[in-house]
C-alpha cells in the first residue's frame, strides 16, 4: 500500500492509497497533530510503512488508519 493524498480538515486526517481507497482519523487522537499549525502539518514524509512529520516527530502507519476504520 502507497499513500497516494494526504489532507485534513477541522478535525480528521485523511489518508488516500494508490488503489484508490479513502480512511481518516480523529485528530485529537494524536496531540502533536491536533496541536500542530498548518505548515508543520504540510510538511511530512511518505515512507514504506507510513507518514513522518519531522518538525513534531510524529509518525501515522499506512495500516493504522484502515485497522482503527475497522473498530468504528
Amino acid at each position: 500500500m502507497k499513500a497516494k493524498e494526504i489532507w485534513f480538515d477541522g478535525t480528521r486526517i485523511y489518508l488516500r492509497t494508490d488503489d484508490g481507497r479513502v480512511a481518516s482519523l480523529l485528530l485529537k487522537s494524536f496531540p502533536r497533530l491536533y496541536n500542530a499549525t498548518d505548515e508543520q502539518r504540510k510538511n511530512f514524509t511518505l515512507g514504506s510503512f507510513g507518514i513522518h512529520w519531522p518538525e513534531i516527530d510524529e509518525d501515522l502507519s499506512y495500516e493504522g488508519f484502515f485497522d482503527e476504520q475497522a473498530k468504528n
